[in-house]
């Protein structure tokens, strides 16, 4: 690939042409906000000059509802010699591109399975794909040429190639992307009306669970209407699931024991479930969750704590295999949980209590 096109000038287009520069591709900007193309552009995704003649590969990376009106509009004009799209949908606008009878042997249509919060030009970074899945749906029909191209846009942009059916994509990222933001949504959307006092008592497990909630509505209005029947299938078995705990915790209130007893069972059910379903999140470097232990040093909020933390972790040959953070509510302090090897935890422990830090038990 020595040129390639990027149609949306995003966050996700102006990263992946970010990543397609850096490896020497020509990459030209386009956006019908010209704003945001010359922005991209300004941050060294590329140039905003149209190209002189088609290119090796058109990136599509426009909002679900428009990828087929901006495919079929490049195609017409012969813009390149295979195209892309990088929507988080991909069974529809593919049955909408065949609708126009339109030849598809020189298109694929692929998801790379990151994002952020933030949306634009302006979030955007040359490592955002890095080491994460990108989905290719190809169809018999593909042109080998076609896919060649995709795996080496992906090779760039350092991602981890999966291939899967249109239809069993859409699917899966209903189960594991669309409904969990949904919900997020949800349960953020039960804080807008809290009392201050119970707000003041988040933690990190609300922010966990909320974090997501952040992202841009008219965004998440693309995707969910490009993909509303898988999302509504799990929302009416999640429903399902949701009616069945009131009922327990229902019972949980009742005089009558045997009542109760069933509704400690049907708490302990759906917790169960979830314990199950948990193990299989895929955990460090794609391989199964492992248990770690979390050693919990108070931290202020001041420039070079973590640094700290991360060499005296070195220099007690101990490996932090995650960090989280849980910020003291009105203070300038917090806590951070390093999260380690079962047996690593009371070498790191020993080892920052002789140099200062307090840690908790």
């Amino acid at each position: 690939m020595r040129t390639a096109l990027v149609i949306g000038a995003g966050l996700i287009g102006t990263s992946a042409a970010l990543s397609l520069t850096s490896r020497g591709v020509t990459v030209h900007l386009d956006d019908h906000d010209t704003d945001r193309a010359r922005t991209a552009a300004s941050l060294g995704a590329g140039t905003d000059a149209a190209p002189d003649g088609p290119v090796d590969l058109v990136i599509v990376a426009v909002p679900p509802a428009h990828v087929a009106g901006a495919l079929a509009d490049a195609m017409d004009r012969g813009l390149g010699r295979a195209y892309l799209d990088v929507a988080s949908v991909k069974g529809g606008p593919r049955r909408e591109l065949e609708a126009r009878g339109l030849d598809l042997t020189a298109y694929l249509g692929t998801h790379p399975m990151s994002g952020k919060e933030k949306s634009g030009p302006l979030a955007a970074t040359g490592d955002l794909f890095e080491g994460r899945p990108w989905v290719l749906t190809p169809t018999p029909g593909t042109d080998t040429e076609v896919l060649n191209l995709a795996l080496e846009l992906v090779s760039f942009c350092r991602a981890v190639p999966i291939v899967m059916d249109a239809d069993a994509h859409d699917r899966a990222v209903a189960l594991v992307s669309h409904m969990p933001h949904l919900m997020a949504s949800m349960v953020a959307a039960r804080l807008e009306h809290a009392d201050e006092s119970a707000v003041r008592l988040c933690g990190p497990g609300i922010r966990d669970v909320t974090r997501i909630a952040a992202s841009d509505p008219r965004m998440w209005i693309d995707i969910l209407s490009a993909n509303p029947g898988p999302v509504a299938d799990l929302l009416a078995d999640l429903s399902a699931d949701l009616d069945e705990t009131v009922r327990a915790l229902r019972a949980l209130q009742s005089e009558d024991e045997t009542a109760r007893k069933e509704g400690t069972s049907g708490v302990e059910d759906v917790l169960r479930r979830g314990n199950a379903g948990r193990t299989r999140v895929p955990g460090k470097h794609g391989s199964a969750p492992r248990v770690y232990e979390a050693v919990v040093v108070l931290i202020t909020d001041q420039p070079g704590q973590l640094a700290r933390i991360f060499a005296d972790a070195e220099q007690a040959g101990v490996n932090i295999e995650d960090v989280r953070i849980e910020h003291a509510t009105g203070q300038q302090a917090g806590h951070v949980q390093l999260m380690v090897e079962p047996q690593g935890a009371s070498p790191l422990t020993q080892a920052l209590r002789e140099r200062g830090w307090a840690v908790r038990s």
